[in-house]
């Protein structure tokens, strides 16, 4: 499981370091092998090991090409997905279109999502966090009842 958050950069190879803590179960459980895509819903991507990628993708499979939303969810989930592969010292080559999409440069945050990774630009994350936490504490988001039954 992968949490908390990490200041990584982008080498001029255009390649990021998964810090040491995350390195070892991810060779032992996927020998490396991960997948990155976009994310729909917010100007990051997210980072998959390999087997849980493999999940995501049985449930792309299942949706139907026939139905316009399904099949561009699809188009732009799977059209954007890249195969990554960690190198010994832990390094993942982030692609072009993905550094796009996330407006990636030198400073990088890795965020463990529990079963994934989410990797922002630095300044897009800091946003984020300040923006969610303003609407947290101001009321706007709706704590439904899941939410009320969270206890922390």
């Amino acid at each position: 499981m992968f949490r908390g958050t990490s200041a990584i950069t982008l080498d001029s190879k255009n390649r990021i370091t998964i810090p040491t803590k995350y390195r070892e179960e991810l060779f032992a459980d996927c020998q490396g092998k991960m997948v990155c895509t976009v994310d729909i819903q917010h100007p990051c991507l997210l980072l998959y090991p390999l087997p849980e990628w493999e999940e995501i993708e049985l449930k792309l499979c299942n949706l139907s090409s026939m139905n316009p939303q399904e099949r561009l969810l699809q188009q732009v989930i799977l059209g954007n997905a890249s195969d990554c592969e960690m190198d010994k010292n832990g390094r993942l080559l982030i692609n072009g279109p993905l550094r796009q999409h996330a407006s990636l440069e030198k400073n990088v945050m890795l965020v463990g999502q529990l079963k994934k990774f989410e990797i922002w630009h630095d300044t897009a994350w800091q946003s984020q966090m300040l923006q969610g936490i303003s609407k947290i504490q101001s009321g706007e988001i709706e704590l439904t009842e899941r939410l009320l039954d969270l206890s922390l």
